[in-house]
């Protein structure tokens, strides 16, 4: 298939932006959407051949369905959605804020939902397609001072869980996004050193790599991937111990 569509949400800054030059680059017809329309026309002035600005928000259901129409109208089927859009605000014990709570949930999870909902009728009918969805290591235990954000990446790995056998029976590939730490405007907001920090490009990298395998998930730094894995295996009263000692660090 020549210049097959990839629908990138979340494109704007971080991540996203390296991803989309990426994927311009491996000749991929790009559809290209974020909140903020003059970043994503800025990205666009690189590439004007490849990429294209669908501005759109997550939180917006009906919005993102009404571009999930056009984009194959005027670039025709999207062959690759990437749920990419996130936010992230450390917190601790005294800042508990169930606002913060409700707006990573609004955007990192029920933004992918409502972007699941906009890309997979059309995938499901021509039964092709591969979706995936950035989630997070932060996602495979709750880590101090992340409550927030790690919740809505454990529910989104859960989300893919539950839905990629029924997926895969009908032809689309459903896959999560693991990432570590990577360097971007989001990450700048912590105040610890981040093991195995990576750069964007590093990141945008090794996504291009995982497009082309099969695994059902695509995680990185392979290191701290690892690191995280095996906390998941731990008792749960060990890996607690563990981390009440990263809370005094």
């Amino acid at each position: 298939m020549e210049s097959p569509v990839a629908w990138l949400i979340g494109a704007s800054s971080g991540i996203g932006a390296e991803l989309a030059r990426r994927l311009a680059d491996a000749g991929w017809q790009v559809a290209l959407t974020a909140r903020r329309a003059e970043r994503l026309e800025a990205l666009c002035q690189a590439s004007p051949a490849q990429l294209s600005s669908f501005p759109g928000d997550v939180t917006d259901p009906e919005g993102l369905a009404a571009l999930a129409a056009r984009i194959e109208a005027e670039l025709g089927p999207v062959e690759l959605c990437i749920l990419n859009a996130g936010d992230y605000e450390p917190m601790g014990l005294d800042d508990f804020d169930v606002s913060l709570f409700r707006r990573l949930m609004e955007v990192n999870y029920l933004g992918v939902v409502h972007g699941l909902a906009a890309v997979m009728p059309a995938m499901r009918a021509r039964g092709r397609g591969q979706i995936l969805i950035t989630a997070s290591l932060a996602g495979y235990r709750g880590l101090p001072r992340a409550a927030p954000y790690g919740a809505t990446k454990a529910a989104l790995i859960s989300l893919a869980e539950s839905l990629q056998p029924e997926l895969a029976a009908e032809g689309v590939r459903l896959r999560v996004i693991n990432p570590g730490f990577v360097k971007t405007p989001l990450t700048d907001k912590n105040r610890f050193e981040m093991p195995f920090l990576m750069t964007t490009e590093q990141a945008a990298e090794a996504i291009m790599k995982g497009l082309h395998n099969d695994a059902f998930e695509i995680r990185f730094p392979w290191r701290f991937a690892l690191m995280m894995g095996l906390l998941r295996l731990l008792p749960n009263g060990l890996y607690l111990r563990i981390a009440r000692r990263m809370v005094s660090a």
